[in-house]
């Protein structure tokens, strides 16, 4: 099936009139690009945990929106509609800026499968490779293959935080050890541990998406008899201890999180916080200092940091 992407150049303030004439004309959805939005420039770049700087790197200052229509009899009436309209805009004293409207043809197969060349078999760290479900692979020895495809939940294990994650659980996994993962996505984590030897794992997300992935992510990988996904908040669907917990998340969640991670990890167990920026580096270990763990390694990649800690002292509860 043919696709037709609109896309329309305009101005901040006309953004939602220009939306609401593709919506008018069918469009089910449209994307909008802004560097110049309200919400965002009325923010620090310190506030945001991430940005993604492509966003802001265009050659036209204003800004873009798309949508996309189906190939019919009336598509090019609808086109014609959607132009008429855009030149009307001023009409309603907002200024439509460049008004350009411009089509590009997509076909739903490029959709469904031309993405799929960018996601190859990847190595990380000594012994796991995440390969997607459509590539073949043959191991070497000692390696452990964790089959993921991208998808609507975080974690394909490309990303640096996840990357960081896999290298420190790699590290420090013991057979027969118990792990939490907290804010799971797509259960990579979790997945990894139990091929690298943990007896029981238990995922945890505030996402439903994220935690449906993840059961059926844990099942393809044949890790269901030890691995548990859990829908909730760590503090009200788990009870006890592990030997490791980790964390691939945002900075501030982690600072929050810090508070009270001591009272599920034992006494030797390890906390493995990813998710953080560099600027927020030291905000996090203030925090885990503060509430008595002790940091013990830092690693970075690319914009982002995985802070390593464990219980200090005897006087752990």
């Amino acid at each position: 099936m043919k696709w037709i992407e609109v896309k329309i150049k305009t101005t901040t303030e006309a953004v939602e009139a220009v939306a609401n004439i593709l919506y008018d004309v069918g469009v089910g959805g449209v994307a909008i690009e802004d560097p110049n939005d309200p919400i965002f420039k009325e923010k620090e770049l310190g506030d945001w945990d991430y940005v993604d700087e492509s966003v802001l790197e265009t050659d036209y200052e204003g800004a873009i929106v798309k949508g996309y229509l189906p190939e019919s009899e009336d598509l090019i009436d609808k086109i014609e509609l959607i132009k008429q309209s855009v030149e009307k805009i001023p009409q309603y004293n907002l200024d439509k800026g460049l008004g350009e409207v411009t089509t590009t043809e997509v076909y739903e197969e490029d959709w469904a499968n031309a993405w799929k060349k960018y996601y190859k078999p990847k190595k990380i760290g000594d012994k796991v490779v995440i390969k997607p479900t459509w590539e073949d692979y043959i191991p070497s020895s000692g390696e452990i293959v964790i089959e993921l495809d991208p998808g609507m939940a975080f974690g394909t294990g490309t990303h640096e935080t996840t990357m960081m994650c896999i290298k420190n659980l790699e590290k420090y996994i013991k057979e027969n050890h118990v792990v939490f993962d907290i804010g799971c996505g797509s259960g990579i984590l979790s997945i990894v541990s139990s091929k690298l030897g943990a007896k029981k794992v238990i995922g945890v997300d505030l996402d439903e998406v994220a935690v449906e992935a993840s059961k059926r992510n844990v099942v393809e990988n044949g890790v269901d008899d030890n691995v548990e996904i859990k829908h909730g908040n760590l503090m009200d669907v788990i009870t006890g201890q592990a030997d490791i917990v980790v964390a691939n998340i945002i900075a501030d969640v982690i600072i929050y999180l810090s508070s009270y991670i001591r009272e599920f990890i034992k006494k030797d167990g390890i906390f493995i916080a990813s998710g953080i920026i560099h600027e927020k580096i030291d905000e996090v270990v203030k925090a885990l200092e503060k509430h008595k763990m002790e940091v013990i390694n830092i690693d970075k990649m690319g914009e982002w940091a995985v802070v390593v800690s464990k219980p200090k002292g005897d006087d752990k509860k």
